[in-house]
């Protein structure tokens, strides 16, 4: 009799444990949707971001290093589509730099754009269609203090407006209304903001003072004496 109640405490366990497990596979196999529902674990979904043509090493500001050879073709230069039958097509840099001036620094294509059409090098188009329109330059400075130790930034109206119409920029990257853009180096090398043109088309972000070209004033501060108590 001893024998027989031990053997019960040993089996009633497992048995037990037989038949929940028997249960739930059961549940699992009748009713899937309900299961998955249940013990479903929310999974995250990555967005792959689509990669430039013909870029390899920072594709957003792809001039922001001196090129280990100046002047590459279209199909090398990392910045047009070597792919697009087109690109071959276009003029090689040695031809069309060929007595421009240049900047100090050397970087990006090493042309200054802004003294070429001073000097009067090159006329930019404004109209593609009527090669004798004027451009409709607007002579305004806008002055942006930076919260950081760096230098004011001053951006030229004329210089931009020389080559592009206003449309070009605003609304869609510079909304036209004082304090409602916020401008920030990060966004800038991500290709926003001044990055949409500045190591693409324009000198590269790496020469910092072109833009930053207004030093801070000094602000005076006015200590107290210590109040007598």
């Amino acid at each position: 009799m001893n024998r027989l109640i031990k053997l019960m405490r040993l089996t009633l366990p497992t048995m037990l444990l037989c038949a929940t497990t028997t249960l739930a596979t059961a549940e699992t196999t009748e009713s899937p949707s309900v299961y998955e529902k249940k013990s479903a674990i929310p999974q995250l979904i990555y967005q792959q971001r689509e990669v430039v043509a013909g870029s390899s090493n920072n594709p957003f500001n792809r001039l922001l290093k001196k090129a280990s050879r100046p002047h590459l073709p279209p199909s090398e230069d990392e910045i047009h589509d070597h792919s697009n039958e087109g690109t071959m097509i276009l003029q090689h840099p040695l031809q069309a730099y060929e007595g421009l001036p240049e900047t100090e620094s050397k970087l990006g294509n090493s042309v200054d754009w802004v003294k070429a059409v001073d000097d009067g090098h090159i006329k930019p188009r404004w109209d593609r269609f009527d090669p004798d329109a004027d451009p409709s330059v607007m002579d305004m400075d806008i002055l942006r203090i930076p919260k950081s130790s760096m230098p004011n930034v001053l951006f030229p109206h004329r210089q931009h407006t020389e080559w592009l119409a206003c449309s070009n920029c605003h609304p869609a990257i510079f909304i036209p209304r004082k304090g409602a853009n916020q401008i920030n180096m990060s966004a800038i090398i991500l290709g926003e903001k001044c990055g949409v043109c500045h190591g693409k088309v324009a000198f590269p972000i790496s020469e910092c003072r072109r833009c930053h070209s207004q030093p801070k004033d000094l602000i005076k501060i006015k200590i107290s004496p210590p109040k007598k108590r």
